[in-house]
């Protein structure tokens, strides 16, 4: 799309103010990976919008038939996991990552499970709702690649403790691993600048993170294609493609540093 002076004003005002802060942080959403081909969950063409939320029980119903969860599965008929088998990081995920190798980004906060930030390069990242890629104990929360395990029975176990094995992936209903959670809280307490880019601010707890630097005197900056749930509390708003918008926030960066 064509950006409007408006928006590269807008992107200008948000250089300035990541270079003008100290400890600079990011929580990005579904909406950064659209432009690889990984449809939203809400809004215009989200998936829950066309087929309805899933349910929020789906933890609790995991735990009562682990074997149906596993028989899916192997099925491999989920939409939205065969369009992030195949995606690739876009610009957005890449400006990121580059901010992060300037040192100007400390760490990266994301809602999505798709390993796109990790494919472009960045490493200081936090998965908030886990990651696709990965398959995880549910009682001792030891991690396996998904190549790296061999399914051998249904449901699988953890050869550390017995548990139940399912994805990485955060269910409704699950409880986040505490480790990872308190680590997003103490990233957003140290902040004083937050970039949010491709989230609509809606899911807890990570949608408290951009609230929890505002209240501590941070400041926001925010990178969507259109107004959030929290664009009234932010400091400087780029309504924009992020594949667009934060590759021209580097450059803006680089001429100020």
């Amino acid at each position: 799309m064509a950006l409007g002076e408006d928006v590269f004003q807008a992107i200008r005002d948000a250089a300035v103010t990541i270079v003008d802060s100290g400890y600079v942080t990011c929580l990005t959403g579904a909406g950064i990976s659209v432009e690889s081909g990984i449809r939203p969950f809400r809004g215009p063409g989200g998936l829950w919008t066309e087929k309805g939320e899933p349910s929020m029980d789906g933890y609790q119903r995991f735990l009562r038939d682990p074997v149906s969860y596993w028989e899916r599965r192997m099925r491999n008929e989920s939409e939205f996991g065969i369009s992030i088998m195949g995606a690739n990081p876009n610009p957005g995920h890449v400006a990121l990552a580059e901010l992060e190798k300037m040192g100007v980004l400390r760490t990266l906060i994301t809602q999505n499970i798709d390993n796109l930030h990790l494919a472009a390069g960045s490493r200081n990242v936090l998965e908030i709702h886990g990651n696709s890629r990965h398959l995880r104990c549910v009682d001792c929360h030891t991690k396996w690649r998904n190549e790296d395990f061999r399914v051998e029975e249904t449901p699988p176990t953890c050869p550390e403790c017995g548990g139940v094995v399912k994805s990485d992936t955060v269910m409704f209903g699950e409880p986040i691993p505490g480790p990872v959670l308190n680590r997003c809280f103490e990233e957003a307490s140290r902040s004083d600048c937050m970039i949010v880019a491709g989230t609509s601010a809606t899911v807890t707890p990570a949608a408290s993170l951009p609230a929890m630097v505002k209240r501590n005197g941070g400041s926001l900056t925010e990178f969507n294609i259109r107004r959030s749930e929290i664009s009234y509390i932010c400091d400087v708003n780029v309504f924009a493609p992020s594949g667009e918008s934060l590759p021209m926030l580097v450059e803006e960066i680089k001429k100020l540093t």
